[in-house]
């Protein structure tokens, strides 16, 4: 599949976060400087096929003005993935979240490179990359469950070592999109993402399968700075995760953060709150949640360091639009 007309080049893509690029997070950032794409939190397949169901839905929440959206899937079970591409497609999920006929994910991601130890040791997420028999099943049956939706594939470059032979099997599997993180499980993000190797990776796919998307990820903190790379390496796309902590303007062609007052700061965080509040019960997301958003917004400014120790001692949405009101 070719990078659809809508898709300017190099197109920008928010990155999955766990408990981060939620519905409320996307919303904030696209009235910022939307992206061209974003995905969800990713999300246990496994678990949506078993009672657990209604507590993953959270992770795949979105809205009728939340268009250009990946479904990020993780978990082990072949079968499982094929049924949830199938309710992803047909559009089962939309229906729960109450949305018009119609609205619903532009696409399906597999989470084969998170380095997280639980996901890890459970034999998913970038362990799949030590264990490539499961991993083509994967990706077989969510492609034979998405029906017209284009499957991608988000890894890194190896688990312990660099393993470029593990690109080149997801380079034969008829991928629409794949997301190269310039790390291995092991280096974690403790060393600079490798864009060389990257380019490795997008000079295999011209060779193997030209029809498949290449994103780059790793250490982007400015459109500039993805442009530049995309054309160094000549990639279709960058992926931006943890700048967006830094600036919630970074897909700005210019960002304004660095003029935004102290004002417009403690406002943009009041917005998040009172949209997180809105959407969320206590059940659903605790308050405590927000407090990794918080250092995003809460810095720059004198005094910021003592109000965000205030404002992570919230006990409640409504105690944390009281301190902003006040500060």
């Amino acid at each position: 599949m070719s990078i659809p007309a809508q898709l300017p080049k190099p197109f920008f893509v928010l990155a999955p976060m766990d408990d981060v690029t939620d519905t409320v997070f996307r919303r904030i950032i696209a009235d910022c400087a939307v992206p061209d794409l974003f995905f969800t939190e990713f999300v246990n397949v496994d678990g949506l096929q078993s009672p657990g169901r209604t507590r993953l839905l959270k992770k795949l929440r979105f809205t009728a003005g939340e268009t250009r959206l990946v479904a990020q899937l993780w978990g082990l079970k072949p079968e499982n993935f094929q049924k949830t591409a199938e309710q992803i497609a047909d559009g089962t999920f939309a229906r729960e979240f109450g949305l018009p006929e119609g609205v619903n994910f532009v696409g399906i991601d597999l989470n084969m490179g998170c380095p997280a130890k639980s996901e890890v040791n459970s034999g998913a997420c970038a362990a799949l990359i030590k264990n490539p028999e499961l991993a083509v099943r994967i990706i077989k049956a969510t492609q034979a469950g998405a029906g017209h939706l284009p499957v991608s594939v988000k890894t890194r470059l190896g688990f312990n070592e660099v393993d470029f032979s593990w690109h080149e099997l997801l380079l034969h599997q008829n991928l629409s999109m794949l997301t190269v993180h310039g790390r291995t499980r092991k280096e974690m993000s403790k060393v600079p993402a490798r864009w060389e190797d990257i380019n490795y990776v997008r000079e295999l796919r011209d060779r193997i399968a030209p029809q498949t998307i290449i994103v780059g990820n790793g250490d982007v903190e400015s459109r500039e700075q993805g442009e530049e790379l995309a054309a160094r390496y000549k990639l279709d796309g960058i992926m931006v995760g943890r700048g967006v902590f830094h600036d919630p303007y970074v897909f700005a062609a210019k960002s304004p953060w660095q003029d935004i007052t102290r004002e417009e700061r403690i406002a943009l965080y009041a917005k998040h709150v009172k949209l997180f509040a809105e959407t969320w019960t206590g059940k659903d997301r605790p308050v405590v949640t927000l407090n990794k958003f918080c250092k995003i917004y809460i810095n720059g400014f004198d005094g910021a360091k003592e109000l965000r120790e205030k404002l992570m001692n919230a006990g409640s949405a409504a105690e944390l639009l009281e301190l902003l009101q006040a500060a």
